[in-house]
């Protein structure tokens, strides 16, 4: 098989050939930064984080916790993304002058989707904090909100400096980021969340084990002591059998 690379010599008199036609990168971690620019190459990994949290977080989630909370709030991620690309495509705006660099003027800027996922992330996480429903049993966290704010400034600021969107494609992402992580957060708990004891029942909710631990205090110390009586049930029962 002949390369698109590869390059024939061919006979004048035939007509020329047609060019292959340009290739397109998946850009899922495709970040470029300037050589040698450590603030850059902090940043290019700082816009790393939605995936690092979407791959390492919410699918670790549902594999080994399968909490309903958490899987909404995953849901409501994929539903924002989506409005996005329906913004982007409907407004067309362009990224700035420095797409050409990065190889990304084929795509539209406005808004950042990567602002839109971590401010998004950022308010759904506080609110979901605030009330006392984290599946990962933190309540009201000082360090908490201060590095899940952090890394949404940092994305901010990132994208702007590794130019890949100007100054009002990230307020823009923002601020819908923001207003869609309050709605989402009030339709799942306003909403949604009365039919979480019928989600646990169906034949879904059975088969996947999926469930609602919200109204445990403290999740991790309930399944803790509750392993610990399991495990000494069993070894009462197996010294009862010997």
């Amino acid at each position: 098989m002949v390369s698109l690379y590869s390059h024939e010599i061919s006979d004048p008199r035939s007509p020329p050939m047609t060019p292959p036609p340009p290739l397109k990168a998946v850009t899922l971690t495709h970040v470029r930064y300037q050589r040698g620019d450590r603030v850059g190459h902090f940043l290019a990994w700082v816009s790393l984080v939605p995936v690092f949290i979407s791959l390492g977080g919410f699918v670790s989630h549902f594999i080994f916790r399968r909490e309903l909370h958490g899987m909404f709030f995953s849901l409501g991620l994929i539903v924002s993304q989506f409005i996005n690309e329906l913004i982007k495509t409907s407004v067309q705006q362009a990224r700035p002058a420095t797409c050409a660099l990065l190889e990304m003027c084929d795509s539209h800027g406005w808004p950042s989707s990567h602002c839109q996922y971590m401010f998004f992330f950022a308010t759904y996480l506080t609110l979901l904090s605030s009330k006392g429903s984290v599946f990962w049993n933190v309540r009201n966290n000082p360090l908490l909100f201060l590095v899940t704010w952090s890394l949404a400034l940092l994305t901010m600021y990132s994208r702007v400096y590794l130019g890949y969107h100007s100054v009002s494609q990230v307020f823009a992402g923002t601020a819908l980021g923001v207003f869609l992580g309050a709605l989402w957060f009030w339709v799942v708990n306003g909403v949604l969340y009365r039919y979480f004891p019928a989600i646990e029942e169906s034949a879904f909710g059975r088969r996947f084990y999926v469930k609602d631990t919200s109204h445990i205090p403290n999740v991790l110390k309930f399944e803790y002591e509750m392993a610990r009586a399991e495990r000494r049930r069993l070894a009462a029962s197996s010294d009862k059998a010997d």
